[in-house]
């Protein structure tokens, strides 16, 4: 069974995109490519069994089995060394991607204490978009009891639009809630 944004996608925000920017092909519709989910702590560096808990939250919330996050390089200041596990990441495509991003909006996002919508700030001038979560715990598959310490993540969203309007638009349909200016 295919996931309900992709049908949608499919069935529905095509032709919109379609009327909305007088594409010319249908291969010049944006789609959304993936979503990489990553949970980065500072506390990884003094307490290796952090990034354990941090890989099982991510795994929890993704469904998918995370990557180790480690060090690019040295920093003395911050007692990093080359190599360091330091958080983990996953990257969604396809069924699990779309899954996600349905769980995301209908039932974490509204979750959020005070939400007034995401900060349209966020994309990066080629129609992809990075958001940063305080807590995991707005994820209804995150045990509460279970959390030793409350945690952010970030969520990027990367799409084939050329700019920020094909991007924003395209988050839009699938129901992302963006702020007004």
């Amino acid at each position: 069974m295919a996931a309900r944004l992709k049908t949608i996608y499919e069935t529905e925000l095509k032709k919109k995109m379609m009327e909305k920017f007088k594409y010319e092909n249908i291969n010049q519709i944006p789609k959304l490519e993936k979503i990489i989910v990553n949970s980065i702590t500072r506390e990884a560096v003094s307490n290796g069994k952090i990034v354990d808990l941090v890989v099982e939250e991510v795994a929890t919330v993704t469904g998918q089995k995370p990557v180790i996050a480690r060090a690019k390089k040295s920093i003395a200041s911050f007692k990093l060394r080359e190599g360091q596990a330091i958080g983990a990441f996953v990257t969604l495509r396809g069924e699990r991607m779309y899954e996600f991003l349905d769980r995301m909006i209908n039932f974490s996002l509204p979750r959020v204490k005070d939400f007034r919508g995401l900060s349209p700030k966020g994309f990066d001038g080629r129609g992809n978009y990075t958001m940063g979560l305080k807590e995991q715990i707005i994820f209804p598959e995150i045990n509460y009891d279970r959390i030793d310490k409350v945690r952010g993540m970030g969520i990027s969203f990367v799409t084939t639009a050329e700019n920020n309007e094909e991007g924003r638009e395209l988050l839009k349909l699938f129901g992302m809630p963006f702020r007004e200016k």
